[in-house]
């Protein structure tokens, strides 16, 4: 994919690993990509929420922009679709006790706790089950890391600290620079820790929510109001977890005083890899409620172009097509929830890079672009692929995710998500000095953006990844620097950030989109010429996993 905007000449150009010549073809148009925004994020779509008549038109418009870009159907066999039978659970009025030496403790959701289930019951239920504090809940071999030490928890409540066993750790102390620090790792995120619950046999897991350690306050935590989503598994890959969810802060002090334990000790106690389960003595959590659950089918897009040596290795980009649907009017009566940069930008993004790319010769390896589902509902159409792939996970060069680009102007930065992770950073690196700009890290890495995008279900089964997300941190905006870059920042996750108010606008300036296009672009046309494989950084968490399947890629 050459010259669109990508800091590489029009003349041929070696490529690592390759001795075949690139030769420029297309540009990413800018206006091509506000054209299909705002297609995208019209009433017709709705909204785009899955298992809607705003999906059925958002698959068929994919399906026909892909048609006429000249790409192949990816799917299950030809098809352009991946069928991604989803649960959609809501959970009744719930009946909650912690029972313990001091009597009766009766909670209430969403004021005391919150919780739901990703289980296809008729009913939640937990009678009279032991209550364990698993500290942080982390098992991490690769940092000598054991929360758990072989302590049998199944039929129990594991109750956790949020976030990574180093974010409060102190010089000195044991878990100091044991994890990322203020770069938050999976093993902070509480997706993992409920996964880890699970693996131990639990039958609830709590985590306790503690706003500078979660990233956000107890309002984001209650507000799906005991709805949850997930992709339909097998009954032998269900959850063990009945309720997952979390104890406000507050709450989880009065129950720990309740068997005769300090909380702020054991936080403490938990910063070390010594840490062994404590046993709330005497507690036992009960708690029954009734359980409304649909399967809802939707669907990803998947589309192609073929490589021509080696179209068994394959090289993905990614973004995902729903938004959040109908909701309450706003103070201008809209309803729809349309996701215009959230990630109807992305699609754009990914449409143009598709349509350079068919433009050019074609590659060594398979190309794949994949319009994800359910992303807002917790990655569930690119965790459906991971776990059900087309193509092999061990030959998938690289996942290359993009989902909501900066729209303030050109910036003299690029904004890494995930520093330290994989080589890809580096490939960014070198292609944004063509570009005349440099790699700034994430602003928050401590809220963990790396574990919260489409690309994360790739890192999961070893496979590297990049994501460029424009509120990662501020961009050193051409015109207002990084003032602007944030002011950008805040008026669009304080006012539109998946709210009605998330619509194309005039006001947009693409020039910065068009460069992270152009770059990512880039970073995917090499891959695709070249038999060069990303690796992971040593210290990364997935790079265990990639290293499993070295011997399918020699």
């Amino acid at each position: 994919m050459k010259n669109i905007h990508m800091g590489l000449t029009a003349a041929a150009i070696l490529l690592a690993g390759t001795c075949q010549p690139a030769i420029a073809k297309v540009s990413v148009d800018p206006g091509r990509i506000t054209q299909t925004v705002k297609t995208m994020a019209s009433d017709t779509f709705e909204g785009r929420a899955p298992g809607t008549a705003g999906e059925d038109r958002t698959i068929g418009y994919l399906i026909a922009r892909f048609q006429d870009l000249g790409l192949e159907p990816a799917g299950p066999d030809g098809s352009w679709v991946q069928k991604v039978p989803l649960l959609h659970t809501t959970l009744g009025p719930a009946k909650m006790v912690f029972d313990g030496p001091k009597g009766a403790m009766p909670v209430e959701q969403s004021k005391q706790v919150y919780v739901s289930t990703v289980r296809p019951d008729d009913e939640a239920k937990i009678a009279d089950a032991p209550v364990v504090f698993v500290g942080y809940g982390v098992d991490a071999p690769e940092r000598g890391w054991d929360d758990f030490k072989g302590v049998d928890l199944k039929g129990k409540v594991v109750v956790f600290l949020v976030n990574d066993p180093d974010y409060y750790a102190k010089p000195g102390e044991p878990a100091y620079g044991k994890f990322g620090r203020r770069t938050m790792t999976y093993y902070g995120r509480w997706t993992y820790k409920f996964e880890e619950a699970a693996r131990q046999g639990a039958v609830g897991a709590l985590v306790i929510h503690d706003t500078p350690a979660a990233g956000y306050g107890w309002n984001v935590v209650i507000s799906p109001g005991g709805e949850n989503y997930d992709i339909v598994r097998k009954p032998a890959d269900l959850t063990t977890l009945a309720l997952q969810g979390w104890i406000a802060g507050d709450a989880a002090k009065k129950l720990f005083a309740s068997a005769g334990l300090d909380l702020a000790k054991l936080q403490v106690a938990a910063r070390s890899p010594k840490f062994r389960p404590v046993t709330l003595k005497g507690v036992t959590f009960s708690a029954d409620a009734p359980v409304t659950h649909e399967t809802v089918e939707s669907h990803n897009v998947l589309a192609k172009i073929p490589g021509k040596t080696r179209p068994d290795e394959v090289v993905m980009y990614g973004a995902h097509w729903d938004a959040y649907g109908k909701g309450p009017p706003d103070e201008n009566g809209k309803i729809y929830r349309a996701g215009a940069n959230d990630d109807a930008l992305g699609i754009a993004g990914i449409m143009e890079i598709a349509r350079a790319m068919k433009a050019a010769p074609p590659p060594q390896r398979t190309v794949l672009f994949a319009a994800w589902t359910a992303e807002e509902r917790g990655l569930l159409g690119s965790e459906y692929y991971a776990s059900n792939p087309v193509f092999p996970m061990a030959k998938t060069v690289a996942n290359l995710d993009i989902d909501i680009l900066q729209t303030a102007g050109a910036a003299k930065d690029v904004i890494l998500v995930g520093k330290g992770q994989d080589t890809l950073e580096d490939d960014m690196a070198r292609v944004a000095a063509t570009q005349g700009r440099t790699v700034t890290p994430e602003g928050l890495p401590e809220r963990g953006l790396f574990y919260r995008a489409d690309h994360f279900s790739f890192a999961k089964r070893g496979v590297p990844v990049l994501l460029l997300m424009g509120i990662a941190g501020a961009s050193d905006l051409k015109q207002g620097g990084v003032k602007a870059g944030q002011a950008w920042i805040d008026q669009y996750t304080g006012h539109c950030y998946h709210q009605a108010c998330d619509q194309w606008s005039a006001d947009w300036n693409l020039d910065g989109a068009v460069q992270d296009i152009d770059l990512i672009g880039t970073i995917g046309e090499e891959l695709a010429n070249s038999d060069t494989w990303p690796q992971w950084k040593p210290g990364s968490e997935f790079k265990a996993i990639r290293d499993k399947t070295a011997a399918e890629r020699e």
